[in-house]
């Protein structure tokens, strides 16, 4: 499985910016997908993530309101809408496949991860 996320970049507090996550090498629609960012000297926690279908979606409480979660299944890729980004979530963030467990919320509970793509929120 191969996971190739891009979308980051430099945006002023307030701004918006939609990640994208492409998938290969696996039925992409079977699986649940995630987000999870990780801050300098922090470690990796969980933003967002959608079950295989698309039909239920999952947020930590810092984005809900401000971030959504989205995926075409014909596309093989998932999406992250960033919308009134704050400084605080400049990070790098990770897609990740789900594995077998459903814990959605646990890196744990992903097999594959992407690269990484940063987020700078910046004035």
């Amino acid at each position: 499985v191969q996971l190739q996320a891009s979308g980051g970049g430099l945006v002023q507090p307030g701004g918006s910016l939609r990640l994208s996550c492409a998938a290969s090498g696996r039925t992409f629609s079977s699986y649940d997908m995630g987000w999870f960012l990780q801050a300098p000297g922090k470690e990796r926690e969980f933003v967002a993530a959608i079950t295989g279908s698309g039909l239920r979606t999952y947020y930590t409480d810092s984005v809900k309101g401000r971030f959504t979660i989205s995926r075409d299944n014909a596309k093989n890729t998932v999406y992250l809408q960033m919308n009134s980004l704050k400084f605080e979530d400049t990070a790098v963030y990770y897609c990740a496949v789900g594995g077998s467990s459903r814990l959605v919320r646990h890196q744990s509970g992903y097999d594959y991860w992407g690269q990484g793509t940063l987020v700078t929120v910046s004035s």
